[in-house]
C-alpha cells in the first residue's frame, strides 16, 4: 500500500506519527476509529519523492499497546541495523546518487577485518555501480525511441535508491556480530551469528532482485526476450555467449594489468576503451585496483547463471501440465505463458493472501489467479494446500519435466 506523505489516510487509517531513518526505511502509527482493530503500526520504505510503501502491519484494539509496539519496533530496528533517525529532506532529483552510511560501513569493516576502513570507500563502490548503470542507460537510449527515455531514467533512479538501501542494510548486518577472527572464540555468540548469516542471505536475495533493474534498463524499448518468442532460446543463447565473452575479456584485462601495471597496448582493447577504463580506475578508492573490480565480475557471472537458468526454463516450457483440485482447476496456459488457477467460488481472505504471497495475481480478463509459467510457479503452487491435486500427488510430480529430472532407478 502506498502513501504520499506522513499525514495521508491509508486504507482508512490516518497516520498519526512516523519515524524515518537514514536508510529511507521507517515506522508509522495509524488510527481508524471505524475499523474492528482501530490501531496499527507499519514499517515503510520512502522513495526519493517522499512516497511511502507501507507493509507488515501490527493491528490491535488497544491504543497503549499500539504505542508500545511502535516504540519497540523503532528501537529494535535502530539497534539491529545501526541506523539513525533523519530529518526530512526534499526529495532527491532523478539521476542523483543516494547516501551511503559511511559510519555503518566503517563499523562493518572493523567487525570483519584487521585492515583500517578507508573513508569514502563504500560510497565510491556504490557510485561506481551507479555510473555503470547510467552508462548502460545512455547506451540504451541511443538504440530506442525517445519515448522510452523517461522510463529508462526512472529505472536508473529506482536502481540507485534500492541499491543504496541494500548496501546500508548490508553494512548494518555485517556490524552486528564481529568475525571470530576479530573477537576470538571465547564466549562467541553462536546463535547471534546464525541470525546474522540468515540476515545476510536475505540481504543478498534482495540484492539479486535489485540487479534485475539492469535487465529492465537494457530491455526497455526493445521488448526484451519473452518466453513466448519462438526464437527465445536462440536469443538467450546469443546473449549468454556475449556475457561469457565479456567475462573472459575482463579476466584477461585484469591479468594483463596485474602483470604490466598498465593498460597500454592491452590486446583486444581499443584506445578509446583503454582511456575510458583509465578514467573509471581513477575513481577507485583503492590504489592499484584492477580495471574490472571483483563485484563487476561477480555480477556478470551471476547474470550468466541467470540466463542459463532461463534457457533451461524455455527448453522445458512445453513440459508443464495442469491438474484438478478441490473447488477448481489449475491450467498450464502455454500460449499466454501463465500458470492459471480457476476457482468455482471466490477464495477466502486467507487464501487470497497466500496466493499473493506466492506470486499469483488476480487477472480479471482471464477470471483467474495467475503467474508466469515457470518451474518456480509449480514449486510455489505446491506450498498451497488448498490447490493440492485431487489424486494425492504434488503439482511437481505431475509435471513432465519432473519425470525427466527424476533419477533413473531401472538398473538398481
Amino acid at each position: 500500500m502506498d502513501s504520499n506523505s506522513q499525514n495521508d489516510v491509508v486504507h482508512g487509517y490516518e497516520i498519526k506519527k512516523s519515524v524515518v531513518f537514514d536508510n529511507n526505511r521507517g515506522f508509522a502509527l495509524a488510527e481508524n476509529p471505524n475499523a474492528v482493530q482501530p490501531f496499527v503500526t507499519w514499517i515503510f520504505t520512502e522513495d526519493e519523492h517522499g512516497k511511502r510503501d507501507y507493509d507488515w502491519g501490527h493491528y490491535t484494539t488497544d491504543r497503549d499497546k499500539a504505542e508500545r509496539d511502535f516504540e519497540v519496533r523503532v528501537s529494535e530496528y535502530m539497534k539491529d541495523y545501526g541506523v539513525c533517525e533523519r530529518v526530512a529532506q526534499p526529495a532527491q532529483e532523478s539521476g542523483k546518487y543516494y547516501d551511503i552510511s559511511e559510519q555503518a560501513a566503517r563499523r562493518a569493516k572493523e567487525a570483519n577485518s584487521f585492515y583500517d576502513y578507508k573513508p569514502g570507500s563504500a560510497t565510491a563502490d556504490y557510485r561506481a555501480m551507479i555510473d555503470e548503470a547510467r552508462e548502460m542507460a545512455e547506451n540504451q537510449k541511443q538504440r530506442v525511441d525517445p519515448i522510452y527515455h523517461e522510463k529508462i531514467d526512472r529505472l536508473v533512479d529506482t536502481y540507485a535508491r534500492k541499491l543504496a538501501a541494500n548496501f546500508n542494510d548490508r553494512y548494518a548486518i555485517d556490524a552486528r556480530v564481529p568475525s571470530i577472527m576479530i573477537s576470538g572464540g571465547g564466549n562467541f555468540p553462536v546463535n547471534k551469528k546464525h541470525k546474522q548469516n540468515a540476515a545476510r542471505d536475505r540481504n543478498w536475495g534482495e540484492y539479486e532482485e535489485i540487479k534485475g533493474y539492469l535487465d529492465k534498463i537494457q530491455s526497455t524499448g526493445t521488448g526484451g526476450i519473452s518466453a513466448n518468442d519462438r526464437n527465445a532460446q536462440a536469443k538467450l543463447e546469443a546473449k549468454l555467449d556475449g556475457l561469457m565473452q565479456s567475462q573472459e575479456t575482463m579476466k584477461a584485462v585484469n591479468a594483463y594489468y596485474r602483470k604490466h601495471k598498465t593498460l597500454d597496448s592491452c590486446p583486444g582493447l581499443s584506445e578509446d576503451t583503454i582511456n575510458k577504463l583509465k578514467v573509471t580506475m581513477s575513481r577507485h578508492y583503492r590504489e592499484g585496483a584492477p580495471p574490472f573490480p571483483s563485484w563487476q565480475l561477480s555480477n556478470n557471472n551471476a547474470e550468466i547463471r541467470r540466463i542459463q537458468k532461463r534457457i533451461e526454463e524455455v527448453k522445458s516450457k512445453s513440459e508443464f501440465a495442469g491438474w484438478a483440485f478441490e473447488g477448481g482447476r489449475a491450467e498450464a496456459n502455454e500460449s499466454n505463458n501463465r500458470l492459471q488457477l480457476f476457482f468455482d467460488e471466490k477464495p477466502t481472505d486467507e487464501q487470497r493472501k497466500a496466493l499473493k504471497e506466492n506470486g499469483f495475481k488476480w487477472a480479471p480478463s482471464q477470471n483467474a489467479w495467475q503467474r508466469q509459467l515457470t518451474k518456480n510457479a509449480i514449486y510455489s503452487a505446491g506450498r498451497l494446500d488448498f490447490i493440492k491435486p485431487t489424486d494425492g500427488q504434488t503439482p511437481y510430480q505431475l509435471q513432465p519435466f519432473a519425470r525427466k529430472e527424476a533419477p533413473d532407478r531401472s538398473d538398481r
